[in-house]
């Protein structure tokens, strides 16, 4: 009897170590496949963002806003950017001649973080400091009116989604200037936007 419980229990512990030696060779090989993560600064996180647009007519807009981030981990990204705006609107009259012309200007710099609750969806603030300035002309009578150039704090804060394309995402985001300075570029309601964010 005592031979044959001494039995079983060499077996077990036979088949203990057997399934530990296993365990232990196919974790190694699991191991091996998988990529260590780098340490310090890695390029493959760099990403260049921002908003670019272009509108002629009645309506003139060139806006050359670029940002370049890093993705810290799946949660955090930050970076920098630059803002350059230019806007001119034209009102006319009932026959279709101008009636006045406004040209604004804005040259800046900003910093971004977002935050990533989930996959492909942030939230974002971003402090910027721009330099504006604008004229005004009308046409009957004529009459030019300037705006000097002042430097101009705004603090966006927004939400938006990452949609996956290749190596990048397009970028759907709804904004707004929280300080709402008098001469803010981004107007008293929340502006949309809209990008891409392309890896390096």
């Amino acid at each position: 009897m005592t031979t044959l419980l001494t039995k079983k229990k060499t077996m077990k512990i036979k088949y203990l170590m057997a399934f530990c030696f296993f365990s232990a060779i196919t974790c190694s090989l699991f191991a091996q496949d998988e990529e260590e993560p780098k340490k310090g600064f890695d390029k493959d996180k760099l990403f260049i963002s921002g908003n670019f647009g272009l509108s002629f007519g009645d309506f003139t807009l060139v806006n050359i806003s670029p940002q370049i981030g890093y993705r810290f981990n799946n949660v955090l990204a930050a970076g920098v950017g630059i803002n350059g705006i230019y806007s001119s609107a034209r009102s006319r009259f009932i026959n279709g001649q101008t009636a006045s012309r406004e040209n604004y200007g804005v040259v800046g710099l900003n910093i971004f973080g977002r935050v990533y609750p989930i996959q492909y969806a942030f939230v974002q603030l971003q402090p910027e400091l721009n330099y504006t300035w604008g004229k005004l002309k009308e046409y009957d009578p004529d009459a030019v009116y300037k705006l000097d150039g002042k430097l101009v704090p705004s603090l966006l804060a927004g939400a938006g989604a990452a949609i996956p394309a290749g190596r990048g995402a397009f970028i759907i985001m709804a904004q707004y200037d929280v300080l709402q300075n008098n001469r803010t570029p981004y107007g008293e309601k929340v502006f949309f936007s809209f990008g891409f964010n392309f890896g390096l």
